[in-house]
């Protein structure tokens, strides 16, 4: 298995604590702006729900029927908009993560990513008389590495990556990729006919998923295919940590399980047909936190036994193929088909 350190050098977390921290004051200072907001799975509100935690300024709330986690209140779409365009921690992911960690990310993520992606396609899509599929777009394309390798794939004759942010978006472009430079709400595609629509941890940044996935519903053709990938509220990490685990964060707006988010993706137009949780990192991310003191088991029989096995390497790498193989890690991947039947929202 690989390690954090591969993908996220402790070596520039300075760096990326003093960019979040930027963040994390513009926010603070626009706080007053904030905007109320019920479940984007359910839609259930204000009366279905617990606030479990807070974390900085941003509340969190677990929506009663449908487990979901979501933050509320939450900037508006404008002021979201301007917020990734002016952040620090998205600047400093592309200046130096990305380059910093390439060569890891390529062999332990992204090409990994690729052959899923193909393997899932191939499953659920049959292919042209040419042997290839039609159009891929992705949406969130942040340093574009995904895009490059499934461009050596050679399996889609045509393929198009989305990145709003305008740093990452020059980065995928010097990479030859055929970029859009705009939310996928308001992107246009032209008459652009979409076999696969793939958007790979971007649905929990968003203010509206559901908006998302009916834009996705239009673009997808009839029997074409979703792939989504967000964090899993229900997986070992977050379940353990909360509030302690990085991935909660003030980007991070919505936190799907997965019955909530086949919830959503359903009710938006598309059969889910797969969900898997091939996570890596949960038993490693929650044995650091332990290490750096940031977080102490319970004291209980239970509690006991998951730290014997978070503390030792051997035995946590088998917890987590276990969490991985029945859909209890923190990393969720779901997989729909838009019927050929139905028309889009």
């Amino acid at each position: 298995m690989f390690r954090e350190d591969a993908i996220r050098a402790d070596r520039l977390r300075a760096g990326h604590l003093e960019a979040l921290e930027h963040d994390l004051r513009w926010l603070v200072e626009r706080a007053a702006d904030f905007v109320e907001v019920d479940c984007p799975a359910c839609g259930a509100g204000v009366a279905d729900r617990i606030e479990p935690f807070t974390k900085g300024p941003m509340r969190y709330h677990r929506c009663k029927p449908c487990n979901t986690v979501y933050v509320s209140p939450r900037l508006p779409p404008g002021l979201l908009s301007e917020f990734y365009a002016q952040s620090r921690n998205y600047a400093y992911w592309n200046e130096h993560y990305f380059p910093a960690s390439e060569a890891a990310r390529r062999e332990h993520i992204f090409v990994p990513r690729a052959a899923r992606t193909h393997a899932l396609v191939q499953r659920h899509l049959e292919p042209g008389p040419d042997g290839k599929f039609g159009a891929l777009v992705e949406v969130g394309a942040g340093f574009g590495t995904f895009g490059e390798c499934m461009t050596a794939l050679a399996v889609f004759r045509r393929i198009v990556v989305v990145e709003p942010t305008p740093d990452l978006a020059r980065t995928c472009r010097k990479r030859g990729l055929e970029v859009v430079e705009s939310p996928i709400e308001t992107a246009d595609f032209g008459d652009l006919s979409v076999d696969v629509l793939a958007s790979f941890e971007v649905i929990e940044h968003l203010f509206s998923p559901a908006a998302f996935l009916a834009r996705c519903a239009q673009l997808v053709r009839p029997g074409g295919i979703l792939l989504l990938t967000c964090p899993n509220i229900e997986g070992f990490d977050l379940t353990v940590l909360r509030e302690v685990s990085d991935s909660v964060d003030h980007e991070h707006l919505n936190y799907f399980n997965p019955s909530s988010l086949a919830r959503l993706v359903e009710s938006c137009g598309f059969t889910v047909i797969d969900t898997l949780t091939p996570g890596q990192l949960d038993v490693e991310l929650v044995r650091k936190k332990v290490q750096a003191g940031l977080f102490t088991f319970g004291a209980t029989g239970a509690e006991r036994f998951l730290e014997r096995v978070v503390g030792d390497v051997a035995l946590g790498d088998v917890y987590q193929r276990f969490l991985a193989d029945n859909r209890l890690s923190s990393h969720l991947w779901l997989v729909a088909r838009r019927p050929v039947e139905s028309s889009s929202p």
